[in-house]
Parts: C-alpha cells; sequence; structure tokens
C-alpha cells in the first residue's frame, strides 16, 4: 500500500467532512436519509470573504 505524502495529507485535512445517516421515521412510514457536511475554516478566511463584499 502507498503512504500518504505530507501534501496529500494537507488536501485531505482541507476537505470537508461529510456524514450520512439512515434510518426509519416513528411511525415506520418513511425512510430518513440524512447528510450532514462539515466545513472547517480558519476566521481570517471569512474576514477577507467580508472584506470583499464590503
Amino acid at each position: 500500500m502507498e503512504e500518504l505524502t505530507p501534501t496529500k495529507i494537507e488536501q485531505l485535512n482541507k476537505m470537508p467532512i461529510i456524514e450520512t445517516s439512515m434510518g426509519k421515521s416513528d411511525d415506520g412510514k418513511w425512510v430518513i436519509h440524512k447528510t450532514t457536511i462539515t466545513s472547517i475554516k480558519p476566521i481570517k478566511y471569512y474576514e477577507k470573504m467580508l472584506e470583499r463584499t464590503a
């Protein structure tokens, strides 16, 4: 198995975290499929974005 390079590890750390879960509703009539995307960015990223729109 190939080892990950430091550059690839850095790329993977910047990717959003995607979590999914499935289950039945309480009455059993529906399938609920929930997807959560978590993106972590530094505050400076948003400060720069806000500077551009102001």
